[in-house]
């Protein structure tokens, strides 16, 4: 489970990483709103815990900014600012959830698990693929990419949508051919890299983290968190 938390105060910063990390949780932070922004978009995270009061763009910017980009990630509202006007703000403004300080740890442990499992399930139901910020409703048969529309052909959608059913495995060419092409291995056609090519040029514009990796010798791969590489 990979958690991003966007907080200003270090204290508070260790004690949730440390007691998410003993819970087997993955957890990147960002020390004000316009570095939170940016991760929430450009990396994959299953949740966000997000502060109001942040240096830079505050929280209910953040949060609206993540849900017009990102409509499947979860959202925590975690702030000192308890009043009922202010949870109402938080909540209309996106977050699924809304904790006040100071909490005890098992209550946000519970709430997070409470939450991305909701969310998982919300996923399915809808039959939408999400990775990093790549949408892709299977039902529609429409991809986008930070909230962008790709203008894909027929082919072009399969072969994405295959790569995302298949995220994080290499996937030889022999394999694309016959899942994307319904046709045998021929040693001389080179469409799988041709098509990859078109892909690549319509998902990476505007300077996007490049989702789909050559792994040489043996194929292709649609990685989910590109920029470990």
């Amino acid at each position: 489970m990979k958690i991003l938390l966007i907080e200003d105060e270090p204290g508070l910063v260790s004690v949730i990483v440390r007691g998410l990390t003993e819970a087997g949780m993955e957890v990147s932070v960002a020390a004000d709103g316009n570095m939170g922004l940016e991760m929430a978009l450009n990396h994959s995270f299953n949740l966000v815990i997000l502060d109001i009061m942040l240096p830079g763009m505050n929280g209910i910017q953040v949060c609206k900014e993540i849900r017009k980009k990102k409509p499947g990630i979860a959202i925590l509202m975690l702030t000192a600012l308890s009043s009922t006007e202010n949870i109402v703000t938080g909540l209309n403004s996106g977050a699924d959830d809304y904790l006040a300080k100071p909490f005890k740890f098992p209550e946000l442990e519970a709430r997070i698990r409470t939450l991305v499992r909701r969310t998982l399930n919300n996923e399915a139901i809808s039959n939408v693929i999400h990775i990093d910020n790549l949408e892709i409703d299977l039902d529609s048969k429409i991809a986008r990419r930070n909230g962008k529309t790709l203008s894909l052909t027929a082919t072009e959608y399969r072969l994405l949508e295959y790569f995302a059913k298949n995220k994080n495995k290499v996937l030889s060419r022999i394999q694309i051919l016959e899942n994307v092409w319904d046709i045998d291995f021929n040693m001389g056609t080179n469409v799988v890299d041709v098509y990859v090519n078109y892909l690549r040029k319509k998902l990476d514009t505007e300077g996007q983290v490049k989702l789909i990796q050559t792994v040489f010798g043996m194929g292709y791969m649609l990685k989910e968190d590109a920029n470990e590489n």
